[in-house]
């Protein structure tokens, strides 16, 4: 489901009988986690009816674990902690003995999951960012034999619902070839970036994660300062930058050169419109150590997006 382009969530299924929970299917953490009965910080239910919680009273298929679960995302800290049930994904697809964590307290999320449609969050990256050494999902999915393919794919809805495909991919979601991009590091998809290029700006060789859990694109302050400059967009109090919506058709074209191809993303597509608001869709982190990019959700709209798993390589094809 796409929640104005600015958050993308699913249905997991959790404990026997199945409890359902909307979650961020996030390809930039390796964890799952899903609010608990009785949870700090956890939404009300006056805000999209609140948040779904788990209660491992109600699984028969529920196994204790107890150990500590504390995570931190761009956005904040989440705690709890691990147990283990049966995990059901597109109502089909039951992984048996999964590790997952109870979380006591979301407040570290701030707002930002508070108004959010979404209860918790599935990871999708590989075992080695994985907390308190849990098998991931889709691992799981594979060494159990419930997935085709060790594959799954994005098609992001643009103002409309997507769809995530898992053990493989959908031939009709897109045209043309899949261009294949091997990764340099096997912990989030992290891949080698060329150079990135707007107008006068151009970054010279650099590295990048593909992100499904990340609504922007996210780059060194330094680097999208220069890029909202060229672009004409301002800085504003919250640390993100906003445009005249009457300059939107003039921003020019983001470049991606990847192992030797070019992805562009429309000069029009770097903006989220929203409450008479135009968002330039770039934002400023600065990560210390490992990839300086982050390709989040603005950049794979335009892509149908391939993760395979076994041979470590994203694919990228031109959606229909």
């Amino acid at each position: 489901k796409d929640y104005s382009n600015a958050q993308y969530y699913g249905e997991v299924e959790i404990g026997t009988p199945p409890q359902k929970f909307a979650v961020v299917y996030d390809t930039g953490s390796s964890n799952l986690w899903v609010p608990k009965i009785n949870c700090q910080n956890c939404g009300y239910w006056f805000i999209h009816g609140g948040k779904s919680k788990f209660d491992s009273s109600k699984s028969s298929s529920y196994q204790a674990d107890g150990s500590d679960f504390h995570i931190t995302y761009g956005s904040g800290d989440v705690e709890g902690f691990f147990s283990f049930d049966t995990v059901t994904l597109a109502q089909d697809l039951q992984i048996t003995g999964q590790k997952f964590a109870e979380v006591q307290d979301a407040g570290g999320l701030g707002i930002g999951y508070m108004m959010g449609q979404f209860d918790g969050i599935l990871g999708l990256g590989f075992e080695t960012l994985s907390l308190g050494g849990a098998t991931t999902v889709f691992k799981n999915a594979i060494d159990q034999g419930v997935v085709n393919q060790p594959v799954f794919a994005f098609d992001l809805g643009d103002e409309g619902d997507g769809e995530l495909t898992f053990g493989g991919y959908d031939d009709s979601k897109f045209k043309g070839d899949i261009s294949w991009i091997p990764l340099s590091a096997a912990t989030y998809w992290q891949i080698d970036i060329e150079n990135i290029s707007l107008g006068s700006f151009s970054s010279g060789a650099t590295s990048g994660i593909v992100d499904s859990g990340t609504s922007l694109i996210t780059g060194p302050s330094s680097a999208i300062l220069q890029l909202a400059t060229s672009s004409g967009a301002m800085p504003n109090i919250m640390g993100e930058y906003t445009i005249d919506c009457g300059k939107v058709d003039s921003i020019p074209n983001l470049e991606f050169q990847i192992n030797g191809k070019t992805f562009t993303v429309p000069g029009k597509d770097l903006v989220i419109s929203s409450a008479g608001t135009c968002l330039f869709a770039m934002m400023g982190m600065d990560i210390p150590q490992g990839p300086q990019w982050i390709l989040g959700d603005v950049f794979m709209r335009k892509y149908y997006t391939i993760f395979d798993y076994q041979n470590q390589k994203v694919g990228l094809a031109e959606p229909n």
